[in-house]
């Protein structure tokens, strides 16, 4: 009986986001169109797909991957990597490669993400941040109107006293934290304030947000992101990105192999072929997610729960919230997700202490490559309000089905 109710939620919901679904794909457009001339620009051909071993000097087709995603994210340079293990690795070599012992750190979205934490936080022995002399500060956002900003005066006050500061840090997404996304846009001007006052790199974590809009942070020096979520389309196996100007990517490359050296070596093994792939997919599967998101807005909110971002918003990243009041219907919502997934369905997922996260978290990743949150995925802290974030879908069809037995299994446990 619940199915059924969900199901004609679903159809309601189609009728009423008819007009978010027409920007998404227009948008989509865009971006397909962006990453097609990227290609054609490079003259991308069936032999860039050849793999290299070794030290893969001279792998024409890696080089030309980063030629492409420098042009498609409008930066001067990028370097992408299958060998990079996930997004927090990508943040890693950028951080490492843009700060030197003396140097300060500044956050100008409040608190980190969980697992960046341990990079930043003093671990006696264990090579973070800390260990290296380098110190970290932050500035929490201002909230005017109900609406979560930049702390500009507290920003500018910092640069001015605080001389030290080498690297400005924006988290784009929201991470675990109930905040709103951040646009494009904002970055760039923050990313123009900060230049004008100082020296400082800005640095984006762009997890989440590639394709999302018509335009990325292009303006930072550096944008950071992981292949198995947007930007890879579903198709790339593993890796990540750092993109920027020319300077900031050249000494992120040094973190990344040797110094002297960057980017000049690396062994695709055989992984071109996925990440061009994956990365002319992604404006469509992205898009397909964000369909997805809508659709969860909308039921859930029908429901009762609290959503965010709402049902028909503008979105600025593929990540969809919804409070679930209790740890059994959390978890109830993830057995949902995971039951309607192609991989591993008949699996039962269970709260665990994961790694870098300083309370238990349930995941739901029935995922064709571990871990990729651009395929569905549902995941979140059990901790009030016992927030879900569901990401991804690799096609609108599978995210509906998987949102319908989300939403029943939710409302089987609490009775609704």
């Amino acid at each position: 009986m619940n199915t059924e109710r969900i199901e004609m939620l679903c159809a309601e919901a189609e009728e009423r986001l008819a007009p978010a679904f027409r920007e998404i794909a227009r948008i989509s457009e865009k971006n397909t169109r962006k990453v097609l001339d990227a290609f054609k620009n490079a003259r991308i051909s069936a032999t860039h797909f050849a793999a290299s071993d070794g030290y893969g000097y001279n792998d024409r087709g890696r080089e030309l991957i980063d030629e492409v995603y420098a042009e498609v994210f409008g930066t001067e340079a990028a370097v992408v990597r299958h060998s990079i293990a996930n997004g927090t690795h990508a943040l890693t070599i950028g951080l490492f490669g843009l700060l030197r012992p003396g140097d300060t750190l500044l956050s100008v979205t409040g608190e980190l993400y969980d697992t960046l934490k341990s990079v930043t936080e003093k671990k006696e022995g264990e090579g973070s941040l800390p260990d290296y002399g380098i110190a970290y500060k932050q500035i929490d956002f201002k909230v005017v109107d109900g609406r979560e900003e930049f702390d500009y005066e507290a920003l500018e006050k910092t640069l001015a006293e605080d001389k030290s500061v080498k690297v400005v840090y924006v988290q784009r997404s929201r991470g675990y934290a109930g905040r709103r996304t951040l646009t494009a846009e904002e970055i760039n001007l923050l990313a123009d304030f900060v230049h004008a006052r100082c020296g400082a790199f800005v640095m984006v974590d762009n997890c989440y947000g590639e394709f999302v809009e018509e335009i990325e942070p292009y303006r930072a020096d550096l944008i950071v992101g992981s292949l198995i979520k947007n930007p890879g389309g579903g198709m790339a196996d593993a890796g990540g990105y750092l993109a920027g100007t020319k300077r900031a990517v050249e000494l992120a490359s040094y973190r990344l192999t040797v110094p002297g050296i960057g980017g000049e070596v690396g062994a695709t093994l055989g992984q071109n072929k996925n990440i061009f792939r994956g990365l002319f997919f992604a404006p469509h599967v992205v898009a397909e997610a964000i369909k997805t998101a809508q659709l969860a807005a909308y039921v859930f909110s029908a429901l009762g729960y609290e959503v965010s971002p709402k049902a028909g918003e503008a979105r600025h990243d593929i990540i969809q919230i919804v409070e679930l009041e209790t740890a059994d219907a959390l978890c109830a919502f993830c057995r949902g997700i995971q039951a309607n997934s192609p991989i591993d369905s008949f699996l039962t997922p269970e709260p665990w202490d994961m790694p870098g996260y300083d309370d238990q978290v349930i995941m739901a990743a029935g995922a064709f490559v571990g871990g990729s949150s651009i395929e569905l995925s549902a995941d979140g802290p059990l901790r009030p309000p016992f927030r879900v974030f569901l990401q991804g879908g690799l096609t609108y069809e599978s995210g509906k089905c998987g949102i319908i037995g989300a939403a029943t299994e939710v409302l089987n446990t609490n009775n609704k």
